[in-house]
């Protein structure tokens, strides 16, 4: 130990503990305490376990999900905002069991994958909920996806079933033509297409009473079983699939409430603004019915205009307490400040994509009320928080947690880092770490050290209180000669007072040089000429961080269906530009 120190927090003892990783890693403490999610988990854990007599179905993500729902039968989960709809635990366990007999006698079991494709109605998570009693595998995929793209991922997953909306049937298809497996067609929609069966018709048509009155969890190793595929950002590549197994999904909701004391219900009401092929909001609609919150989702696009008429007509009844979003998707509904109630927001987590400091000031001055936090995660530890961050310094992502071990590597020179303030890849081991990519071995292969810590492929360092920092995905560094350049840090063209937002990225030059760009967009009704913004980014940073790319300016940042940045996009129009500059 480095150090042990006990200490009083809100009358409870905890315990602090600074671990020394061994002296050939690098020296990162985390600070570990008894928290009270961790004994609400561990209780619901422990009465399934009594009932079973299985010691592994503590991680049998399905049982917990349907012992939750029973324990509070009466209890409100979700209200679809569109619609005014709301459903309690008893309905959810009901028509979940339905649909997982359906499913089952539509012969689908353990191991099957099925895709899951809509909007955020009522209807969406049943197949999830009932995937996860059978040990059969969800993948949740964008309704955004084009044919191309939906035919690549049908071919790597082999899904037995789809579950989409009518407005995907076409591209769902089109991506079938060449499939070579039998599978099952779903519609949440009315249908009168003689080859889809729909949500209604699979609730109605199967099962008996007796099915479904006896109906159990299928028993499997949790350890092993692969509860979820979700797919990665694709920020930096082509996206990948990301398997989680059981026991990943459980570890990463008891560690994302770490921060919360009072279980059940640590908070009022969570409001979704995400699709459910995000993991983060898979998460929270899996934690919602274990910790016992409402959900309120919406069952219509998401605009900020409708996010805003959401807050404004639950904010009297169920006081959303706490919105999870995108930092660009955050600013468009600060945006709207002057129609838009948000005094109910107790937190407010922020992630998905990097953010300046400058934003994040900007963000914590407009809501003094709310507690800010940045939610950094990736999807292969779990998508869960891998750092805590309670009264943490303004743009510190916070410190490290108990749920993993932590190590910063010299890209270099593959050599641990030792001291603060020194930039290196974040690595991690623990037990919400992803099993693999799903059918990519070569994928999973190239994500591990030949010693098994997941490489995240993130930039970061620490400080003397080891409060880390992103800096930038090592992919998106700009290699300027023999420089590593972060466009985060020429984002200083923020400070400009006619700059309302702006993403720096590169183009090559004919020696293969990555000169620096910034694409900027400017404050309604502002006049900004490119030399300005150059004469800023010469007057701020050293000589390799200059605009030799050029400045381009837009009229709106693009937005892919996650909501975050689509660099795709950007470095499409910058490319396209430069034919016009010249």
């Amino acid at each position: 130990f480095k150090s042990l120190s006990i200490i009083t927090v809100r009358g409870f003892v905890c315990i602090r503990i600074y671990i020394i990783i061994n002296n050939e890693m690098g020296l990162i403490p985390y600070m570990h305490s008894t928290d009270n999610v961790t004994w609400f988990v561990n209780d619901l854990c422990s009465r399934i376990i009594a009932q079973t007599g299985i010691p592994n179905d503590r991680y049998h993500f399905g049982k917990l999900l349907l012992q939750s729902l029973k324990d509070d039968p009466d209890f409100v989960l979700l209200i679809d905002g569109a619609t005014g709809q709301s459903e309690t635990n008893k309905s959810v366990s009901e028509r979940s069991i339905q649909c997982a007999v359906s499913l089952t006698e539509l012969g689908l079991k353990k191991g099957d994958v099925i895709v899951i494709m809509g909007y955020n109605h009522l209807d969406l998570t049943i197949p999830l909920y009932a995937a996860l009693y059978l040990g059969i595998i969800i993948f949740n995929v964008s309704m955004e996806m084009t044919d191309n793209a939906l035919a690549q991922i049908f071919a790597s997953k082999q899904p037995k079933a789809i579950f989409c909306q009518n407005r995907n049937l076409v591209n769902v298809k089109n991506a079938l033509e060449f499939y070579e497996y039998d599978i099952k067609l779903l519609t949440f929609d009315d249908s009168d297409h003689k080859d889809v069966l729909t949500f209604s018709e699979l609730m109605t048509g199967f099962g008996s009473d007796t099915s479904i009155g006896s109906f159990k969890p299928t028993d499997f190793d949790p350890e092993e079983t692969v509860a979820l595929i979700t797919e990665t950002s694709g920020t930096t590549g082509a996206p990948k699939g990301a398997a989680l197994t059981h026991k990943n999904l459980v570890i990463s909701i008891t560690s994302d409430w770490r921060n919360f004391e009072s279980f059940p219900t640590p908070i009022k009401s969570l409001l979704i603004v995400t699709p459910l092929n995000w993991i983060s909001t898979t998460l929270y609609v899996l934690s919602s019915s274990i910790l016992r919150y409402k959900r309120i989702q919406s069952s219509k696009p998401t605009t900020k205009e409708h996010i805003c008429d959401l807050i404004n007509t639950y904010f009297i009844r169920y006081l959303p307490s706490f919105l999870s979003t995108t930092p660009p998707f955050m600013l468009k509904l600060l945006g709207n400040k002057d129609r838009c109630d948000f005094n109910s927001f107790e937190n407010i987590r922020l992630g998905g994509c990097a953010i300046t400091t400058n934003i994040l000031e900007y963000i914590t001055k407009s809501l003094p009320h709310a507690e800010i936090s940045l939610g950094y995660g990736l999807t292969e530890a779990g998508g869960g928080r891998v750092f805590m961050n309670r009264s943490h310094p303004l743009g510190s992502i916070g410190q490290p947690t108990g749920t993993f071990n932590y190590r910063l590597i010299d890209v270099e020179t593959q050599k641990d880092i030792l001291e603060p303030n020194v930039q290196g890849e974040l690595w991690l081991k623990g037990p919400s770490i992803f099993k693999e990519y799903y059918n990519d071995p070569k994928s999973t292969k190239e994500a591990f050290s030949e010693d098994g810590w997941l490489k995240t492929g993130d930039i970061m360092y620490w400080d003397e209180h080891f409060y880390f920092y992103f800096v930038e995905r090592l992919k998106l560094l700009i290699h300027y000669k023999n420089h590593q350049i972060s466009p985060l840090e020429i984002e200083v063209i923020r400070q400009h007072p006619g700059v309302l937002d702006v993403i720096v990225t590169s183009i090559t030059d004919v020696q293969r040089e990555e000169l620096p760009c910034a694409c900027v967009v400017l404050k309604d009704g502002r006049r900004v000429t490119e030399q300005e913004i150059k004469d800023l980014v010469r007057d701020s940073l050293t000589d390799p961080k200059q605009l030799r790319g050029g400045v381009f300016f837009l009229k709106e940042m693009p937005m892919n269906p996650q909501l975050k940045i689509d660099r795709r996009k950007i470095k499409e129009f910058v490319i396209n530009s430069l034919g016009t500059k010249k």
